[in-house]
């Protein structure tokens, strides 16, 4: 178990990081700031004592925000939170099935393949085939399912 010390000082590496080293930040903007890595000596910031202060409120409004949404989203699903917790107390591992008997299916379509999920994600050009290398990784189960199929008729 990790000591909640070491936890915080983790926690808040990854929030100040969301705002100095991604940019995620309406009120600093998409900049990002080349900071120390472990272990280096850092003698100065490269940002000023202003902008310190900004994106300390900043990461302040991060936390706040997730913390608010995280609370209003337990609340919000609590029977269902619950109904989960009980079915891990009986069985400790659950599967998809036991997923949709709790909750009921998902209320968007599920994807399956690769093309499924890489589809919607490039231009009109967008070309979804597997990278090289790749290309061959299943055709050993859509023989299988073709076998099936014709058995089946």
């Amino acid at each position: 178990m990790v000591p909640v010390c070491v936890w915080n000082k983790m926690s808040q590496k990854h929030w100040i990081s969301l705002v100095v080293k991604f940019g995620m930040s309406e009120k600093v903007g998409p900049l990002s700031f080349d900071t120390p890595a472990p272990g280096e000596m850092a003698f100065d910031k490269p940002y000023s004592e202003a902008t310190a202060q900004l994106i300390d409120q900043e990461v302040r409004d991060l936390v706040t925000n997730a913390l608010k949404r995280t609370r209003e989203l337990l609340l919000n699903k609590y029977d269902a939170i619950e109904k989960v917790a009980l079915r891990l107390l009986e069985k400790e591992i659950l599967n998809r099935e036991d997923m949709i008997e709790l909750l009921g299916k998902r209320p968007f379509h599920e994807k399956n393949t690769y093309e499924e999920m890489v589809s919607g994600t490039g231009g009109l050009d967008e070309n979804v085939e597997l990278p090289k290398g790749l290309e061959n990784w299943n055709k050993e189960g859509e023989k299988n399912e073709k076998s099936e199929k014709k058995k089946e008729e």
